[in-house]
């Protein structure tokens, strides 16, 4: 497999680095000569100087023989045009482009991306993705994390495990007979900064971060035996009316929570445009780390505050300072992967990155064998995998209690023909089904060749 991958940014080096290390051949284009360098002395890739978009540059990358482009560079138009020098000249076979302006993507230009037009395969609009998450934690704002998957049957919960917590101290196998009908399976837990998988005979203790695998139906009623059923917040402000801002606002005013919803915006034109946009919500020009100003949108009185600006600095502090005038809880965008592990200690609650969510999205696109998607929890000491049963699989046919998983992986749940099935010992994988699996990161490759991982794509 030869991808090509324009744009060595944040999003295109994430890709890269994944690809290049599960030894895909990969060849990253960018026109900034410092991305290219960092590209060639910490990657194990190909790395060309010039613009995506150029047929001349495709080429020198390979593109006559290449089975895929990625264009994620920062300008639409360039992934746009990227993608049709890759069909119309050197007919790759699969073109995958990120594109953020909303406009392009309203459903009555929809005919724009046919074949006949301009040939994309794949579109990631990094705005709807983030937006969709933030929404999903807002209808349950008692898990501290949430992760879909593309069947949309199973979901998992990130908890946080406090004393009264109603199955702590409990050994797992416990739960079907003291919870009946209850559909949940706890893979693992961060304790005291460790990511652990846990067995059918180990416990959860207060103080844990335990993940929960869950039919969608049942997250509400999981919360709630968790100690963590909390109504979704009615009074919302956000922090930067952007593309994100504007994309969770906009959802909200169009949903049946009831929330109301006000927006803060330093820049004026952005501000603008936003109070266009918006039918009901209140958007406010100024700075959300300006103490007066979050004082006289009522923050004290507010249920949620989302800092959603493009600097990590300013959603991480004026989160801190909503919480110190009284709003409930908090939540951030932010980017560089560090900062989540002393924001926590300043009083920020929930993080989303949105760098790994781009480059999470793409993956399941990419991602080798019937890997489909991967997901890092726990600030990558521990991953969550989506993955297909081959007839080849060592896991298809036997009773999971024979399975040698080792020390550090879990079966949450397993989904066939739509059924959630949630396991057990003697539950056996069946060839197609779809299987959602919790290990530490160095099992991670254990799990992918129990699926016999292979280097076909498509």
């Amino acid at each position: 497999m030869r991808v090509i991958i324009s744009g060595a940014g944040q999003v295109g080096y994430g890709i890269a680095e994944k690809l290049s290390a599960e030894g895909i051949e990969v060849t990253i284009i960018d026109s900034d000569a410092d991305l290219v360098q960092r590209v060639r002395d910490m990657l194990d890739a190909r790395a060309v100087q010039g613009h995506g978009s150029h047929p001349d540059v495709l080429a020198l990358a390979g593109a006559r023989d290449a089975d895929m482009l990625i264009a994620v560079t920062q300008v639409d138009e360039v992934n746009m045009t990227a993608c049709q020098v890759a069909h119309s000249i050197f007919e790759v076979p699969i073109r995958i482009a990120r594109i953020r302006a909303q406009t392009y993507l309203n459903p009555e230009w929809q005919n724009l991306f046919a074949r006949d037009h301009l040939p994309i395969d794949v579109i990631i609009s990094p705005e709807v993705e983030i937006g969709e998450l933030i929404l999903e934690r807002l209808a349950y704002p008692g898990a501290s994390e949430i992760v879909s998957f593309d069947d949309d049957e199973v979901v998992v919960l990130v908890i946080e495990v406090l004393e009264d917590c109603a199955v702590v101290n409990t050994p797992l196998k416990q739960l079907t007979d003291l919870f009946p009908n209850l559909q949940a399976t706890v893979m693992g837990v961060r304790r005291e900064g460790v990511a652990m998988a846990l067995g059918s005979g180990e416990q959860i203790v207060a103080g844990d971060e335990a993940v929960v695998a869950v039919p969608r139906d049942q997250v509400e009623r999981v919360l709630a035996l968790f100690g963590r059923e909390e109504l979704p917040p009615r009074k919302i402000v956000i922090g930067g009316a952007g593309n994100v801002g504007r994309y969770v606002a906009g959802k909200l005013e169009n949903s049946e929570s009831g929330a109301s919803v006000k927006l803060l915006e330093n820049n004026r034109r952005v501000a603008q445009i936003a109070a266009e946009a918006m039918k009901n919500s209140v958007v406010v020009f100024g700075d959300a780390l300006h103490e007066e100003l979050l004082r006289e949108v009522d923050i004290g009185d507010a249920d949620m505050f989302l800092g959603l600006t493009n600097d990590d600095e300013t959603n991480i502090l004026s989160c801190v300072l909503a919480s110190e005038l009284g709003c409930k809880a908090n939540f951030a965008l932010v980017n560089q992967a560090q900062y989540p592990r002393f924001a926590r200690r300043l009083g920020v609650d929930s993080f989303i990155n949105p760098r790994s969510v781009t480059v999470s999205k793409i993956l399941r696109h990419v991602r080798r064998g019937r890997i489909r998607g991967v997901y890092s929890l726990f600030d990558g000491a521990a991953e969550l995998l989506e993955a297909e049963a081959l007839e080849t699989s060592t896991l298809v046919g036997k009773p999971l209690k024979e399975v040698a998983f080792g020390k550090g992986v879990r079966i949450g749940a397993v989904v066939r023909d739509r059924e959630v099935i949630m396991p057990t010992g003697s539950t056996r994988i069946e060839a197609g089904d779809f299987v959602i699996v919790f290990a530490v990161a160095a099992q991670v490759r254990q799990v992918e060749q129990m699926f016999r991982v292979s280097i076909d794509f498509f």
